[in-house]
């Protein structure tokens, strides 16, 4: 069997990883120096440029990534429906502007009905939930998962939103 190339073995770093990688990490998973892991990558991105594929290799501020093309995202929608009411979305968004909130926090804000949501938005993969090391409630945040699907680099900041405000009065229309 012929030794993979490494842009090929980055090309599986990046499958795997299923987020954006920095060239640091990419060349210390490729077990390769920095520069050869830049000129790896540029071969990588022209390949997938010039080869008729619904995937592509991109550069983001976190790093690069393998993605979908924009023009299969409709599939995604397709093939993974997000079968979240908008309960559970509006008890997502409340955990997406805090960046991490503790369960009985979520409560507070979003009523009781929350503890249902958060356990569908753990099951989807959109919220981790570790418990505190005190044990009497939980931390939540969104994931990686949650950024990827819903396209969101950045989040606005807490300083020019009223949160709790914004949660109860549902303005999150």
């Amino acid at each position: 069997m012929m030794m993979p190339s490494l842009a090929t073995k980055i090309e599986a770093i990046l499958y795997l990883k299923g987020k954006p990688v920095s060239i640091a990490e990419i060349a210390e998973y490729a077990g390769c120096d920095r520069d050869d892991a830049e000129d790896s990558i540029i071969q990588l991105m022209t390949d997938y440029a010039h080869r008729d594929s619904a995937l592509e290799v991109v550069e983001t501020p976190e790093g690069y990534t393998l993605q979908l093309r924009s023009p299969f995202q409709s599939l995604v929608e397709t093939l993974v429906p997000l079968d979240l009411g908008i309960g559970a979305l509006r008890t997502l968004a409340a955990i997406a502007l805090k960046g991490s909130i503790t369960q009985s926090e979520l409560v507070d804000l979003r009523g009781s009905g929350a503890y249902q949501h958060v356990q569908e938005l753990v099951e989807f993969g959109f919220v981790t939930k570790r418990r505190q090391d005190d044990g009497r409630s939980y931390w939540l945040q969104v994931t990686e998962k949650f950024h990827q699907y819903f396209e969101v680099e950045q989040l606005p900041q807490l300083s020019q939103l009223d949160v709790p405000t914004a949660v109860k009065n549902d303005e999150f229309r």
